[in-house]
């Protein structure tokens, strides 16, 4: 059992507060510069040494359950066809299981740090989907989306991903 000395710790908490304080502060910044431009997140995925990135199981799970509720409103999506309240189900049957891959999935540190590339423009497409950004449509937050499952197939392994076929105009 460990006996805490808590005034000969105090020095040590208050360094471990700074340090996570400090290292928190460049996600604050790139977050600030990520509402800054117009390009989507995904832009900044690199492979693994030319190599797909590996997945886990939760991983894999989460992005199917996303694609296969993507797939089934994308022909009124593409038609421009959605309402307001299809977009938003849309954002609610892709949320849990973006919430789900973050509270699941476990991937070494370079592969975990491309996916918060393809969460963040699944998570900014949500938001768009649901109306939370005037200066976007819903159709904007769709595209985002879709995105981001292509991006997922290009730079992640997933035996069971197939590459998406062209709609037909």
């Amino acid at each position: 059992m460990f006996s805490l000395n808590r005034a000969a710790h105090v020095p040590c908490l208050l360094v471990a507060g700074l340090l996570c304080l400090a290292s928190a502060l460049p996600v604050v910044a790139q977050t600030a510069h990520e509402h800054e431009h117009t390009g989507p997140a995904v832009a900044n995925l690199q492979l693994d040494g030319g190599q797909k990135w590996q997945t886990d199981a939760a991983l894999r799970s989460g992005m199917a359950a996303i694609r296969s509720a993507f797939d089934a409103d994308h022909p009124a999506l593409h038609a421009g066809r959605a309402t307001d309240a299809q977009y938003a189900a849309l954002a609610d049957r892709i949320e849990a299981p973006g919430n789900s891959i973050v509270a699941n999935c476990h991937l070494p540190a370079a592969a975990d740090a491309n996916l918060h590339y393809v969460i963040a423009d699944l998570s900014g497409g949500v938001a768009r989907m649901r109306g939370q950004d005037p200066a976007r449509t819903r159709l904007d937050g769709a595209a985002l989306v879709h995105g981001a499952l292509i991006a997922y197939g290009k730079y992640f392994e997933d035996p069971d991903w197939v590459a998406e076929q062209a709609m037909k105009h």
